[in-house]
């Protein structure tokens, strides 16, 4: 197969280094790309969220797959767009990506489907919403309705920092993603990242994950796209996970469905489970980032054929396998993440770090300026190992880490503390 990623972070580098291993991958393109893909795939330069710019580069470089790595070119249409022209695509289009482009649209299918999540309000202005507010207890939630690159969240601990977030963001702070807000109850208990196949009729569950949000340690800070994650989420035992399939995924996609927007791709589950209950927080319609990291390294079989199938709605002929061992993968940002940082610097020790077969460097923001390797982004690499425990997987991770010279650069150092 001809494949190609859209897409140039950490989920897209370990897709693609997953990806380049399938006997069944014969050519390999990526765009953007960054430093780490260029190494497994051709990197070219693609307008991703033009779906007509797209669609014609599959048709001229007869692609046989493309895979939509981040949600901006699944919330524009670009899967619709390349379905219409005959192209395999995986990705939900447009309709079903809502569930992530819109948090009260969610809550809107939520509701439809009784499927169990935190109490909640949508605003457009910020009269009613402050009003509401002085009625809720704290702490509480407020969330930019839109796509916020996983930064519009703020976890109110006061009224005047609740309202505060609402000014911020019907101001503007977050552009159109908020310019509508929603507040919701505040979920106590532990989350998890759960991820699901689904071809349109067929659901396929993958390992669990969970990720670590907060920029600093202690889970203190701002919120993040992902600090890092690990894999398996001890908290999502089997119980939890068919509760999480019957409760909630199965019924969302079963409303989705008859709005007439049957979902294919990947659905991102994020749960906060309580006393064995989950609870649905969000769903994102991609991969998560950096958990994709740690699925790939746990994967036991070949991932593209079964990418396919959700392209091919023939889900329910293929099966995955998974590796006993933990993954861990810890992320690398520059500092000043999530608020502004330096760009350009210069970062060497890559190959010392991954010199270990269980230890994988996955690029996010990064890219090549003639052999050397250039922070380009926030979040930059995602250091991630195998091990037979979290434990060993941690410190095979951390010591990777210690390799790699980039002065500018900051992480956290309690990824796994929930597990360990």
């Amino acid at each position: 197969m001809n494949v190609l990623i859209l897409g140039g972070g950490g989920r897209e580098h370990a897709l693609a280094w997953a990806i380049s291993q399938s006997p069944d991958c014969e050519r390999l393109v990526a765009a953007p790309g960054n430093a780490g893909i260029a190494e497994v795939a051709s990197c070219i330069d693609l307008a991703i969220e033009d779906g007509d710019a797209v669609t014609a580069y599959a048709k001229a470089e007869n692609i046989d797959l493309v895979i939509v790595g981040p949600e901006a070119p699944l919330v524009a249409g670009v899967a619709d767009d390349l379905r219409t022209a005959g192209v395999a695509v995986f990705g939900p289009g447009k309709e079903a990506a809502k569930l992530e482009d819109s948090k009260a649209f969610t809550k809107e299918i939520c509701d439809a489907a009784k499927a169990p999540t935190a109490g909640y309000a949508h605003f457009t202005e910020a009269a009613p919403a402050k009003e509401y507010l002085a009625s809720q207890s704290l702490p509480i939630v407020i969330k930019a309705d839109g796509l916020a690159a996983g930064k519009g969240v703020i976890i109110a601990e006061t009224l005047a920092d609740a309202e505060a977030a609402i000014d911020d963001m019907l101001g503007g702070a977050f552009g159109a993603a908020g310019a509508e807000v929603v507040i919701e109850e505040f979920m106590t208990g532990e989350e998890a990242s759960f991820f699901i196949l689904c071809d349109g009729d067929a659901v396929l569950p993958l390992a669990t994950a969970q990720d670590h949000k907060r920029a600093f340690d202690g889970d203190k800070g701002p919120n993040t796209g992902g600090m890092g994650a690990y894999s398996p989420a001890p908290v999502m035992t089997a119980e939890v996970e068919a509760r999480a399939m019957s409760e909630i995924v199965k019924p969302c996609l079963a409303e989705m469905a008859r709005r007439g927007a049957p979902y294919q791709g990947v659905l991102y589950a994020g749960l906060m489970i309580e006393n064995g209950a989950p609870r649905l927080v969000e769903y994102n319609v991609r991969f998560g980032d950096p958990e994709c990291q740690v699925l790939m390294m746990r994967l036991g079989s070949d991932i593209l054929p079964v990418l396919k199938a959700c392209a091919d709605r023939t889900l329910a002929d293929v099966s995955l396998s998974w590796r006993p061992e933990p993954a861990m993968t810890v992320v690398l940002a520059a500092e000043g993440y999530p608020g502004g940082y330096a760009k350009g610097e210069v970062i060497s020790g890559l190959a010392e770090a991954s010199a270990d077969p269980d230890v994988e460097v996955f690029h996010a923001g990064t890219k090549l300026e003639g052999d050397a390797v250039l922070s380009n982004g926030g979040r930059v690499m995602n250091i991630t190992a195998r091990g037979d425990t979290i434990a060993a997987a941690r410190e095979k991770a951390y010591a990777a880490i210690e390799k790699i010279n980039w002065p500018g650069g900051f992480h956290r150092k309690d990824i796994g503390w929930r597990a360990l």
